[in-house]
């Protein structure tokens, strides 16, 4: 389970409609019980990748946000982007470049520039080859 402030959720809805037509991305931070997961800030980041339907963050920018956590006793728990105009589902593309196991993958879709659902699935697994998306749960606290 992934729960979120309506705070934070807000900031990742209004961080997709800004960018929008091109996807969003960002690095959530938090605590982790192992099967728990709760978001106590969610970073806003540059999409390092100028396509409508791809996004990727500068692991630079993703080694500041975790030292930044750190000090406030967080850590990386997941990630978010955004899908343009289409499902808030993983596509093989998310999951060929989901590499952090244990951590949260959220998907707000934004259609015609307004936000609307969001999901997030967690990266289970215990190597690249048998890792896997699992749905999961998000409420919202």
């Amino acid at each position: 389970m992934l729960k979120i402030t309506k705070q934070e959720l807000t900031a990742i809805e209004r961080h997709a409609e800004e960018t929008y037509p091109h996807e969003c991305c960002g690095v959530l931070l938090g605590t982790s019980d192992g099967t728990e997961r709760v978001v106590h800030a969610a970073k806003p980041c540059g999409n390092a990748d100028a396509a409508t339907d791809w996004f990727a963050i500068d692991p630079r920018e993703i080694l500041r946000i975790e030292r930044e956590g750190r000090a406030h006793g967080w850590d990386i728990v997941g990630f978010y982007h955004s899908h343009v105009d289409c499902p808030a589902r993983w596509s093989q593309s998310d999951f060929e470049e989901a590499h952090w196991l244990g951590c949260a993958y959220m998907i707000t879709r934004v259609a015609q520039g307004k936000a609307g659902e969001t999901n997030s699935f967690a990266l289970a697994g215990t190597t690249e080859e048998d890792k896997h998306f699992e749905d999961e749960k998000i409420e919202v606290i």
